[in-house]
């Protein structure tokens, strides 16, 4: 079952979520395939730093997200264009500064998901 997508009871405490997009995967998942969102500038495949420096396992609230594209809840968390999954609702965490940076470089607008910005909301 390894392909699954199914976490099992016994692997909720190898949970967590990307800082940057919010998507909640296993540690090992998050090793061996990146973050289906943000792989391209955090380039986590492969490195378990990485991965503990750009993702948390403190986070509250899960939202499963079947369509980002219509969905008023991927609106409100800032989660159009990102895959169908499992999200937090909030992510505990800093990313260093170096991260944030390629983060910016690859033109992705950064507002860190755990509540301490001042976020800026459409309700168009």
């Amino acid at each position: 079952m390894s392909n699954s997508a199914f976490v099992g009871p016994r692997d909720y405490k190898n949970l967590r979520a990307c800082m940057v997009c919010g998507i909640v995967q296993t540690y090992a998942k998050f090793v061996s395939g990146g973050c289906p969102n943000c792989e391209a500038f955090l380039e986590l495949t492969g490195s378990g730093d990485a991965v503990n420096e750009c993702t948390s396992q403190v986070f509250d609230g899960l939202m499963t997200v079947a369509d980002t594209k219509t969905s008023w809840v991927a609106r409100y968390q800032r989660l159009e264009g990102y895959i169908a999954g499992v999200y937090a609702v909030q992510v505990e965490g800093v990313l260093p500064e170096e991260v944030v940076a390629a983060v910016e470089a690859a033109g992705v607008n950064y507002v860190p998901r755990d509540g301490s910005a001042e976020e800026t909301i459409s309700r168009d």
